[in-house]
């Protein structure tokens, strides 16, 4: 596990602060985006990204080498397995195209110009592809897994090199989940959790999902797992990589 977390830090130190912060967006979806996703794809990387800096939760539908689970279906609507592929249940858009879809969350919910890095986005692009690299050696392969009847819940921000493990257990497994998204906006929310319990710092976060997660568990800690098919909340990496593992592997 070591190891594991070692090169997700540096993917992380790679993309610096992207996927971190947060400046919510002026417009919430009222119907979930949903978005077709390889957890090491570059491409797919800046979506995620973006889906963080804006504060926009999203339904994860994972789509490894060989899945046969949900790939199927963005052939079926688009033409062509590419990823990533965006479903915008609220206004009938689909689109492909990584820093399309990104310019399309700014203008639609952002509702502000889009920002001067994702101008330059070959530039994101291929930090993105550098973060890629030191994650190579994970697979990125479907694995057989149990199906649940109703979507996992992961409370995450996409740069967060705890939580990349998580996500690419589950993007292995297949196993769809509601995205939500865990950005950082104030100074003391990059302190770790251990240091802001150890010094009583509570902070007054301004997004949604943090303050659900501090009122149901009385902490912020990323990531953290809920699954609704069996009323089980867990912190800690390792934790829940061994319940996924024991509750869905096939």
């Amino acid at each position: 596990m070591a190891g594991n977390l070692a090169t997700s830090m540096i993917s992380t130190l790679v993309r610096g602060a992207n996927g971190i912060q947060s400046n919510p967006a002026a417009l919430k979806p009222a119907q979930t985006l949903q978005l077709f996703d390889i957890e090491n794809c570059p491409y797919c990387r800046l979506v995620r990204e973006a889906l963080t800096e804006l504060d926009l939760d999203a339904e994860v539908y994972p789509c490894p080498k060989g899945g046969e689970r949900y790939r199927p279906e963005v052939v079926e609507r688009g033409g062509k397995a590419q990823f990533p592929y965006l479903v915008d249940p609220n206004t009938g858009v689909e689109m492909y195209e990584s820093l399309d879809i990104v310019a399309y969350l700014f203008e639609t919910y952002g509702r502000r110009e889009l920002p001067l890095k994702w101008k330059v986005g070959k530039l994101q692009t291929l930090g993105s592809m550098l973060a890629s690299a030191p994650r190579m050696g994970e697979r990125m392969e479907a694995l057989p897994s149990r199906q649940p009847e109703y979507l996992l819940e992961l409370y995450s921000f996409e740069s967060s090199p705890y939580a990349r493990p998580v996500r690419e257990l589950l993007c292995n497994m297949e196993l769809a989940y509601t995205l939500r998204n865990c950005g950082r906006t104030r100074l003391d929310e990059w302190l770790l959790p251990p240091i802001r319990e150890r010094l009583g710092i509570t902070p007054d976060s301004q997004l949604e999902n943090r303050r659900q997660l501090e009122a149901a568990e009385g902490r912020v800690s990323i990531p953290y797992l809920f699954d609704p098919n069996t009323g089980n909340g867990l912190f800690e990496s390792a934790d829940i990589l061994a319940y996924l593992r024991d509750t869905y592997a096939a």
